[in-house]
């Protein structure tokens, strides 16, 4: 009876753990894990609803060769409508002692920022996102992977 139930338990944990109602979540390779400043990955979302809020993630990927505590990003919008907007985002990665912020160990760190919180969109349809690099280094060495991810808030 006990292994019975712990299975059952176990099954219905998997189960809720990997359910994700994200509506994006997204990474894209950087090609020899070197981003440069003409290498600017879209994203696209298809939004369906305008009452609903919205988390907004930008997600990072590195080696830990990677030199910097920070990136800096710009994050360009396309609207439906074609209206264009582009904000600065500073995405802290490491401690001032060092260790990164990020998950992982080993040969990559992944790091998933909250940049927005609770983002209604003012129309339905297509939002491109464009992710470009605002460093001074070009290319930008040791980034293996940039993305966002977009949930609905509970």
């Amino acid at each position: 009876m006990y292994r019975f139930s712990a299975a059952f338990l176990g099954a219905i944990f998997l189960t809720v753990s990997c359910t994700d109602s994200a509506l994006l979540d997204q990474y894209l390779a950087i090609p020899g894990n070197a981003w440069d400043y003409h290498e600017k990955p879209e994203i696209v979302a298809r939004i369906t609803d305008t009452v609903q809020p919205y988390h907004i993630y930008l997600n990072f990927r590195h080696t830990p060769d990677y030199k910097y505590a920070n990136v800096y990003v710009l994050l360009h919008q396309t609207l439906p409508d074609g209206r264009d907007t582009t904000e600065r985002i500073e995405l802290p990665l490491a401690l001032s002692d060092g260790r990164w912020l990020g998950k992982g160990g080993g040969s990559v760190y992944t790091h998933q920022v909250l940049i927005k919180e609770g983002v209604r969109f003012p129309d339905t349809g297509t939002y491109v996102f464009t992710l470009e690099q605002h460093m001074r280094e070009n290319p930008l060495r040791e980034v293996t992977h940039v993305g966002m991810r977009i949930e609905p808030t509970e």
